[in-house]
């Protein structure tokens, strides 16, 4: 990909701005956890998407419709909470590598350097490249530094379902942290919002919501493992782990792809999921994924709208469970989870894009 070096964004740079921190009143009773678990609202952040973690400790989350990313810091238990950018387009992504943010703002990755030193105003970003696709159609990007250094950043697919360019679309990209060196990692994937790597193995696993208007019931979305680069995925012949596209599966034999570690239930939408390397929660949760779901809406039925706990063995799932619930009510959702994030002190932070807030999730011995 071209490397756009030092190319600043000045009308991009305003002095910070801070809003509310008051929390709205939301039904947290309603919200269903294990025993000794309990949920309280972190701060209001409005439209709180994807989220990650500073060295200092700065809780940097991003937005899709607001044009906002957000910087909360925590003083004496006291949270403030910044606005460092605004008005950038879908800046859902962001990631923290050697001390600079990186943001996801549709075909461009921007690059915010220095940034816990200077909160107040931060320095103008810098575009690392700006080569990837402008659709808005899944344009809203997820985006993560590996352990292997590189940034990773998805391309979903710019349809429904379609075979349009498959090498440049429905895929997970990498490139070095200065926008150079772009390469396809896996393929076949139709839009994954969320991944993370194993801490012991450090392999990549990351959900993908499959297509839609097959039905209530089909076809189910999905938590994927991709144990090296080149894998194929299957979208868009094959969605789950056997089931066939109506309209392109004739083209393609399902056995030819990498099936799902583990099919979730069709149209939950799954985005943001993290393993669990606290020591707050019992040890059982250690190494697990935590996945949060957006929920339907193409579904006469809604589901979803809470989030759900995989636990591995030697990295083939062992037990899939409903970790919280209780966002949706009689069919009427009052939130949708969008990220989890693991604290140092060991609790899960969840962002909600609808309810404006991030949570966080503790465990007491009850």
């Amino acid at each position: 990909m071209k490397f756009l070096s030092f190319i600043f964004l000045v009308s991009l740079c305003a002095v910070t701005s801070q809003i509310n921190a008051q929390a709205p009143e939301l039904p947290l009773d309603k919200i269903k956890l294990p025993p000794g678990f309990s949920i309280s609202v972190w701060a209001n952040v409005p439209d709180a998407r994807t989220m990650t973690l500073g060295d200092k400790g700065t809780v940097f989350v991003g937005s899709k419709s607001a044009g906002n990313v957000y910087a909360i810091t925590e003083n004496a238990g006291k949270r403030q909470i910044r606005i460092i950018a605004s008005k950038l387009k879908m800046p859902n992504g962001v990631a923290f590598h050697d001390g600079a943010l990186y943001v996801s703002s549709v075909n461009r990755i921007l690059r915010f350097d220095n940034i816990e030193n200077t909160l107040d105003q931060p320095l103008p970003p810098r575009i690392i490249t700006a080569d990837y696709p402008k659709e808005t159609y899944h344009g809203w990007r997820f985006i993560a530094f590996g352990p292997d250094g590189w940034l990773y950043v998805p391309v979903g697919s710019s349809c429904n379902v379609c075979e349009t360019d498959l090498e440049h679309y429905a895929l997970i990209s990498r490139i070095r942290p200065d926008g150079s060196n772009y390469e396809v990692f896996a393929k076949g994937v139709r839009n994954t919002e969320g991944f993370d790597w194993h801490p012991v193995t450090k392999a990549l696993w990351f959900t993908d919501i499959s297509r839609e208007w097959m039905g209530d019931n089909l076809p189910p979305d999905e938590l994927n493992h991709a144990s090296n680069q080149g894998l194929d995925f299957g979208f868009p012949y094959c969605h789950g782990k056997e089931v066939s596209d109506p309209k392109l599966g004739a083209k393609r034999d399902c056995n030819k792809f990498i099936p799902p570690a583990v099919e979730l239930d069709p149209h939950v939408a799954p985005m943001g999921m993290r393993f669990y390397t606290g020591t707050m929660f019992p040890a059982e949760y250690h190494n697990g994924i935590f996945i949060a779901e957006h929920g339907s809406w193409n579904r006469s039925t809604k589901i979803g709208y809470r989030l759900e706990w995989v636990q591995l063995e030697v990295n083939e799932v062992a037990r899939k469970e409903i970790f919280a619930e209780g966002w949706l009510q009689e069919n009427e959702a009052w939130g949708r989870p969008v990220d989890v994030l693991v604290m140092p002190d060991g609790a899960l932070l969840v962002s909600d894009d609808m309810a404006g807030v991030v949570y966080r999730i503790s465990y007491d011995q009850p």
